[in-house]
């Protein structure tokens, strides 16, 4: 059975990160590209970047920054979330968004996402996100602790 274990990220990126950022060049993804950036020039923007690893090797990442568009109340959004594709379908994504649900547990009442394609789409609403139209953001999740979420 594969070993599977979580590592918050804090101020430099995660082991293995260059191998990542090469799959996700190759499937056509820039966002991990931008990930390193942010994380270099405005790492403050983050609440919270988990990696995940599969036998010691970076399986994949996510990380979750105040939602960047208009929106009435804080929100967060899940970004620059990425699956190695040699590691697909092996629950990566799950504990990467399992983490980063549970971090702003408390914190916001809504977690929102942009799903690139119909399959992070088909992933996002597993997981318990709503598709919305007519915003920024493709889907979002009421956290379950609403009522209580302090403001950000």
């Amino acid at each position: 059975m594969a070993d599977i274990s979580l590592e918050r990220v804090a101020d430099q990126l995660p082991t293995g990160f260059a191998e990542l950022e090469a799959d996700a060049i190759a499937d056509g993804h820039q966002h991990k590209t931008r990930l390193a950036a942010e994380l270099t020039e405005t790492p403050a923007i983050f609440h919270a970047i988990y990696a995940c690893y599969l036998d010691n090797r970076l399986a994949g990442i996510g990380a979750m920054t105040d939602e960047p568009a208009l929106a009435g109340q804080p929100k967060w959004r899940m970004r620059r979330f990425y699956g190695h594709r040699e590691f697909r379908r092996r629950t990566i994504a799950q504990a990467i968004a399992s983490a980063l649900l549970q971090n702003a547990s408390g914190s916001v009442s809504t977690v929102t996402v942009h799903a690139g394609n119909q399959t992070a789409a088909r992933f996002w609403e597993a997981i318990g996100f709503r598709r919305v139209a007519g915003l920024a953001w493709s889907h979002e999740r009421t956290m379950p602790d609403a009522t209580n979420a302090r403001r950000t």
